[in-house]
């Protein structure tokens, strides 16, 4: 079982940058493969970045490429992803989310078997 918890997320204007922060709980983070995922109003969640537990190998959404950073500090059992040069249309819901086996494919909300709450992340213009 893994629990997770989302901070970072507020407020900034366009250009700017933030961190998010997703610690988990359970002894065996450092196994599951890690993603962030967000949900705008009105629209489906979708696919942000990735990282895999073994070899910390990272995916990226071509809307985020070269702008935001997905990592992971195992021995803080936390996932980052850093934000740079955001614009008004990263505002959303950020959630992070884990599931039980590893691979740059299937990166949908279905296959991922646990979530964060959500933190808000707005981009003001």
């Amino acid at each position: 079982q893994l629990q997770l918890v989302e901070s970072g997320g507020g407020l900034v204007q366009a250009g700017g940058s933030l961190r998010l922060s997703c610690a988990a709980s359970g002894r065996t983070f450092s196994s599951y493969p890690m993603a962030w995922f967000r949900q705008a109003p009105g629209k489906e969640r979708e696919f942000v970045a990735y990282i895999s537990s073994k070899d910390r190998n990272t995916y990226y959404a071509d809307s985020v490429k070269g702008r935001f950073t997905i990592a992971r500090g195992n021995a803080q059992n936390t996932v980052y992803l850093q934000m740079n040069s955001l614009k008004p249309e990263d505002s959303a819901v950020y959630y992070c989310a884990a599931r039980r086996w590893d691979g740059f494919i299937r990166l949908h909300e279905n296959e991922f078997n646990y979530w964060g709450q959500g933190t808000q992340v707005t981009v003001s213009s």
